[in-house]
């Protein structure tokens, strides 16, 4: 039921619980892995990141190989890409053109004002995807 998964990551605490919970389902499944993560542009990405010390590029490139490399750990094989843009439009993007059934993201748990403000790329995958999407609180 489930070949392709995809998981999309920051390489944040909660997206690294997220992506050890991919591993292992597509371990259990036999499933391919993809794994995704967005330089991201959009209204709120200037309050993530200090211009002077960040590359946001080369962030994401660093959290797709550090996903893959714990998917090798556990034997599993990982495809990684890496886009630019908004992250939810991405996330759900990418898993409508590459056949993916079923997306992993983590979520922070964020409430009250800073959700209102901020919002959540997990909500929002949840409501813009059309595959099932796991998410996985950060403890």
């Amino acid at each position: 039921m489930y070949q392709d998964l995809l998981i999309a990551t920051d390489d944040s605490d909660g997206s690294r619980r997220a992506t050890e919970h991919a591993i292992a389902l597509a371990d259990q499944l036999g499933a391919r892995l993809h794994v995704l993560s967005v330089s991201e542009e959009g209204p709120h990405s200037t309050e993530k990141k200090d211009k002077l010390r960040s590359d946001p590029e080369s962030e994401a490139h660093r959290a797709v190989e550090h996903a893959a490399e714990m998917a090798s750990e556990r034997g599993v094989e990982a495809t990684t890409d890496v886009r630019q843009g908004v992250p939810q439009e991405q996330i759900v993007d990418f898993a409508e053109t590459n056949g993916v059934d079923m997306i992993v993201v983590g979520t922070v748990g964020r409430s009250g004002l800073d959700h209102l403000v901020v919002g959540s790329v997990a909500e929002e995958v949840v409501r813009e995807a059309t595959m099932p999407v796991v998410t996985v609180r950060e403890t």
